[in-house]
């Protein structure tokens, strides 16, 4: 095969600081990349020999390649929010080599061949993609997709996204294959027979508004049966998405107490906003789990630092205008997040909760690529795929939504001064993007 005319042969990372929590390095190290792969890290100056292309990662962190479990890439059948191409541009932008895309597509990622669809080359992805299926046939609830087939496809993970499960019985045959398969199973946790017609979370603004508030108890009362099933069901493999609120998090700790194969994730949004955010109708701040109170923002804090929180995901899902310009009731569900995921962590958890560097470098790189068994990445072990985020955890920047890569506007941090910038991200070997 003829060799990739983009791709060099070597790269070498200098003078960086490695910051690289599987393998308990936290030091200047040089980092060489040889054929896609990691081929050796050693101190400063220690590496022999040349490299086809240097960068220098002077006063930079070099973290291995983040990972996000939790995207929503629109193709097939929505491209007018989001192309796999411009979606993965995004994602270059944001630090992010690999990404877990959500079935909730037209139509549904819920078969080998639509699996397979997503991988091909022609869809013009600039960073790792992994499919996640659907879980039941068309996302209905009713009839489990071919587990075993999916995942042969090259399907990471099987949920029903934006649609809980919430038959007792299908959710305990999901989590039976997923024990049998080592295959995990996602749950968009919300009881919606409890929260149809709820825009936003139950509480004061709710009230102040005129609007129905849909209560945590939804999100903790589906999270809670879960947990059990899976504490009942031999190796069962349970990840909880984008958990929002207090009780959850009560109820995935007590399932990793038992040892049961329980893992969860936040997004940026829910561990920096609140319900007050929403303001006078700001549909930008609709989102589903939909932003909680203080004290349930409090507590993924906690849980962000105590370890209880595997990785931070960012629900990235792209809407178009005329789907979010409208009444707060009409309007989508959804922000963008991939381009602000790493400012916000370092702006929020880092510099005003003290949690250290290493943790969250942890939640966005060996913490996601344990969750869905994304083996050779999550770390800069030799022979691992070669795919790093460099970034300047001291770098102050204004987030400007207009110059975003992804081709939908719709976030609520549009001006935000955050600290913490992307200068680099490699995939396989090749650099995608060069920041400032």
């Amino acid at each position: 095969m003829a060799q990739d005319k983009f791709k060099p042969e070597s790269l070498l990372i200098k003078g960086g600081h490695v910051v690289d929590p599987a393998n308990k390095i936290d030091a200047l190290m040089d980092v060489l990349l040889r054929d896609g792969r990691v081929a050796e890290i050693a101190a400063p100056n220690k590496i022999r020999g040349g490299a086809e292309e240097k960068f220098d990662a002077r006063g930079l962190i070099v973290a291995p390649g983040f990972v996000d479990l939790h995207v929503h890439l629109r193709e097939p059948g929505q491209s007018y929010k989001e192309t796999i191409a411009s979606g993965t541009a995004a994602a270059a932008a944001g630090g992010f080599t690999s990404v877990c895309c959500m079935p909730n597509t037209t139509p549904v990622i819920d078969s080998q061949e639509w699996v397979n669809w997503l991988r091909q080359p022609e869809r013009g992805a600039a960073v790792n993609v992994f499919p996640v299926a659907a879980a039941t046939h068309a996302s209905k609830g009713a009839v489990l997709t071919d587990f075993r087939g999916l995942q042969r496809a090259g399907a990471v993970a099987v949920t029903d996204d934006g649609k809980p499960i919430l038959d007792n019985d299908i959710m305990r045959d999901c989590l039976r294959l997923s024990g049998e398969l080592n295959f995990p199973v996602v749950q968009h946790a919300e009881d919606t027979r409890v929260t149809e017609g709820c825009p936003m979370h139950d509480g004061p603004t709710s009230f102040r508004l005129g609007l129905r508030g849909w209560k945590a108890s939804a999100e903790a009362t589906i999270v809670d049966r879960d947990v059990q099933l899976a504490q009942q069901l031999p190796n069962a493999r349970l990840h909880v998405a984008h958990l929002s609120a207090a009780d959850s998090l009560k109820a995935v700790r007590r399932g990793k107490r038992s040892r049961a194969r329980v893992t969860c994730e936040v997004t940026p949004h829910h561990f920096t906003l609140t319900e007050e955010a929403v303001g006078e109708y700001d549909t930008h701040c609709k989102m589903n789990p939909p932003l909680r109170s203080a004290a349930d923002l409090e507590s993924i804090l906690v849980a962000l630092a105590d370890g209880t929180v595997d990785a931070i995901a960012t629900d990235h899902a792209p809407h178009a205008s005329h789907e979010k310009q409208v009444e707060f009731e009409r309007a989508a569900f959804g922000i963008t997040g991939l381009e602000t995921a790493l400012g916000l962590a370092i702006t929020k958890l880092h510099r005003e909760h003290k949690i250290p560097l290493p943790r969250i470098v942890e939640l966005f790189t060996s913490g996601p690529a344990r969750v869905f068994d994304l083996r050779g990445r999550g770390s800069l072990a030799r022979g691992n795929h070669g795919d790093l985020t460099i970034f300047d955890p001291k770098k102050r920047w204004t987030f400007d939504v207009t110059k975003s890569r992804s081709l939908s506007r719709n976030s609520p941090f549009d001006g935000w001064q955050l600290t913490g910038k992307v200068v680099g991200t490699i995939v396989g070997g090749r650099v995608v993007y060069r920041g400032e």
